[in-house]
């Protein structure tokens, strides 16, 4: 049937058909997001950028996807750059570049605020990030990430690490996971565990989780090591921060002779050694790829 969302706001508004079909057309995609193939299928087509938070992955690889797809883009990488600064509404703002694009990415620190403008402009809206709210795009990429290397999802055990609290990604993935009948299990300080309302969502779908303080308790029984940066950025309270930040690193000798993969939606800060870098399990240079060519298969869905 394909893609039926007319905007991309919350992995929650995702079917598990709809993400099956973004995984498909990903994997048409990879080989011109690679440069072996030419495609110009958006090549009238303007993408619009209204990043008020800072981003470099999400916002670099929804430029390439555009651009390998023949289309163009506009927009500001940041609040200072557009006349938030002055004042303006998002509201009017979003108005505006409605009239200049075909589709707008956003990212903003309201939550919400990606489905507030999806509900007074007539084009397509995705979610980059909305504060501690919902990161879709991203999930895609995982559960894409997920499928190339293990050849599928479903059975699979994830151990989702660091900061659950205020981590849009993980809150996203959790959702996204629960529809393939993955095995979570959720590692973080007391501080940063994971929502209660998303972990009664979760038992309501009769999805096993387990919650844990300490990663040597799981590392020999999962598939995936999800890990998150302790962010700085959400915390209200600094003091609260200073206690948390490495709670948790991941390195080399841990993952020695481990059966393991080790993600990251990236930035990371101190929480996965450089030496994890050349061994096998590192994935997240190869996953901060594959959202190219997940964005290309949406923007190719949305942008009509």
């Amino acid at each position: 049937m394909g893609f039926q969302l007319e905007n991309v706001i919350s992995i929650k508004d995702f079917t598990k058909e709809d993400i099956e079909f973004i995984l498909k057309e990903a994997e048409k995609m990879e080989p011109i997001a690679r440069s072996q193939k030419t495609s110009k299928i958006l090549s009238s087509k303007i993408l619009g950028m209204m990043f008020y938070e800072p981003s470099t992955r999400t916002r670099l690889s929804f430029e390439a996807a555009m651009k390998r797809l023949g289309g163009s883009v506009i927009g500001f990488s940041e609040a200072a750059e557009s006349s938030a600064a002055k004042g303006e509404t998002l509201a009017d703002a979003a108005r505006v570049v409605a009239c200049y694009a075909d589709a707008i990415v956003i990212r903003h620190n309201a939550e919400g605020a990606a489905r507030y403008i999806s509900d007074i402009i007539d084009i397509p809206v995705i979610n980059a990030g909305d504060g501690a709210g919902q990161h879709p795009t991203q999930t895609l990429l995982d559960l894409y990430t997920m499928k190339r290397i293990f050849n599928g999802i479903e059975g699979l055990k994830v151990a989702l690490i660091g900061d659950l609290k205020y981590g849009r990604t993980v809150h996203s993935l959790a959702y996204a996971l629960a529809m393939f009948n993955v095995d979570m299990i959720f590692v973080s300080p007391k501080e940063l565990k994971m929502p209660r309302d998303i972990i009664h969502d979760l038992k309501e779908q009769s999805i096993s989780v387990h919650e844990t303080t300490r990663i040597a308790e799981v590392i020999d029984d999962v598939d995936v090591l999800y890990v998150t940066r302790i962010q700085k950025e959400r915390f209200p309270d600094p003091e609260e921060y200073s206690k948390i930040k490495g709670a948790y690193r991941i390195d080399g000798k841990m993952l020695n002779g481990k059966d393991v993969i080790v993600m990251h939606p990236l930035p990371r800060v101190d929480e996965i050694s450089v030496d994890v870098d050349t061994m096998p399990q590192c994935k997240y240079f190869q996953q901060a790829f594959y959202g190219v060519p997940v964005r290309m298969a949406l923007l190719k869905a949305l942008i009509k």
